[in-house]
């Protein structure tokens, strides 16, 4: 099969390893292209005799028995491969988005393997919690992903994770409400039917403010010291259009599940998430459920378009494993062509290997055609500086202010000058 060559190859590039600075860093005997990549194998029967217990940590949908228990067959999948390593998986459960913050707290008592968004990847490499990958790993990675994919995974050149799927949020329309031309803005979709936005989540309400160019980190979200620029007239001219959204009848600000819900019973026509919700919406909405890149948004009669976060979800070594030969394998394994094709098939997790995104059945795909639409033309790259931190709190904070009514338009420009100030305070500090 294709990707046993593949994973073959590279797992001949983890056999050399080397710890430095906290960072485990993996090194190719020798430089070998793509094309001469297919062609080779290698003897499994060869390795070093291991017996080992490898401890893994992903999502509990990836481990649930109503998903195919996609994590546990792939592990016993990957220890059937490899005949001369026996292995025992010990599974825990840590999504990928609180991957960062649980095991930065103790690295050394946390998974080998993990999977992580790559929004964590700073505060796992500040604490020691990931392994810097090399050689023919890091090859692979190179020679089957965008250039924009590789970005995200990779900090002062080193890459440090092996990516298995775009991570943004789009959205979800109801056909029979809405035709092609509707969607293409948010007001004029407000004008035909109720449409949901998480307001109070800072993960969505920043889509409006980098809209009208407000930056976070600079134009490219490294310069740190740049900070965060919300202020002055461009932020507050959004602030106020946010406002001015919260007093219209058709919006429904989404928590706890409300925009899912109301889809799902028709109370609610459009909604803004990704693609953990895509199961659920298309069993109860069927043929109806429409799934597009974000739309514009009139800011004082000048079309803006929406820019959400995005950035990609990776599998991650961590550098105090007994094991980094076996976890090092492993990784990439999880990640290859054939893990994103059963997690497609298992979750609707979007691949983000070119060879699977150039397969006629996933070009058709409204979901993958959504996501990367968006990922490509309506987002930027989510910053993963450390200062970055700085800016869910307060940005959250300021949502629920203005659907509380505690920002207004009289204060608007006040209100959105405070926010900066405090997403910023550490850098003033």
């Amino acid at each position: 099969m294709k990707f046993r060559k593949a994973s073959s190859l590279f797992l001949a590039g983890a056999m050399c390893l080397s710890t430095f600075g906290g960072a485990m860093s993996v090194f190719a005997d020798e430089e070998t292209s793509s094309e001469a990549a297919e062609e080779e194998t290698v003897d499994y029967s060869a390795e070093d005799p291991i017996t080992a217990t490898i401890t893994v940590w992903g999502p509990a949908e990836d481990q649930a028995e109503e998903y195919g228990e996609w994590l546990q067959k792939r592990c016993e999948a990957f220890n059937e491969l490899h005949v001369n390593w026996d292995l025992t998986f010990e599974y825990g459960t840590c999504s990928e988005g609180d991957a960062g913050k649980t095991i930065s707290q103790d690295p050394s008592g946390s998974a080998d393997v993990y999977m992580f968004a790559n929004d964590q990847l700073q505060t796992l490499i500040d604490a020691g919690a990931i392994a810097e990958l090399g050689g023919k790993t890091v090859d692979y990675i190179k020679n089957t992903n965008s250039e924009a994919i590789i970005d995200s995974v990779t900090v002062n050149d080193c890459v440090y994770g092996v990516p298995f799927t775009t991570n943004t949020w789009y959205m979800f329309y109801d056909k029979s409400v809405y035709g092609e031309d509707d969607i293409k803005s948010l007001d004029t979709m407000l004008e035909k039917g109720k449409v949901s936005f998480p307001l109070t989540n800072s993960w969505y309400i920043g889509a409006f403010y980098v809209g009208n160019g407000c930056t976070l980190f600079g134009e490219d979200g490294k310069d740190e010291e740049a900070g965060i620029d919300f202020a002055g007239e461009k932020g507050a001219a959004v602030t106020k259009y946010l406002v001015n959204l919260v007093g219209n009848k058709n919006f429904v600000n989404d928590e706890s599940g409300v925009g899912v819900s109301g889809m799902c019973d028709g109370s609610i026509n459009a909604m803004f998430s990704g693609s953990w919700d895509y199961t659920k919406l298309s069993e109860a909405m069927g043929e109806n459920l429409g799934i597009a890149k974000l739309p514009t948004y009139n800011l004082d009669g000048e079309e803006l378009q929406m820019k959400s976060f995005a950035g990609s979800k990776a599998i991650g070594v961590n550098p105090n494993c007994e094991y980094p030969q076996v976890a090092v394998a492993l990784a990439l394994f999880l990640g290859n062509e054939e893990s994103q094709q059963m997690h497609y098939d298992a979750r609707s997790i979007v691949p983000c290997n070119t060879d699977l995104l150039a397969e006629e059945e996933i070009q058709k795909d409204e979901l993958v055609i959504a996501q990367n639409e968006t990922f490509d033309e309506t987002s930027i790259l989510q910053p993963f500086v450390s200062a970055m931190n700085n800016y869910w709190t307060p940005a959250e904070n300021f949502g629920k202010s203005i659907v509380n009514g505690e920002v207004t338009l009289d204060n608007a420009e006040e209100m959105t000058d405070k926010l900066s100030d405090s997403m910023n305070q550490s850098i003033v500090d």
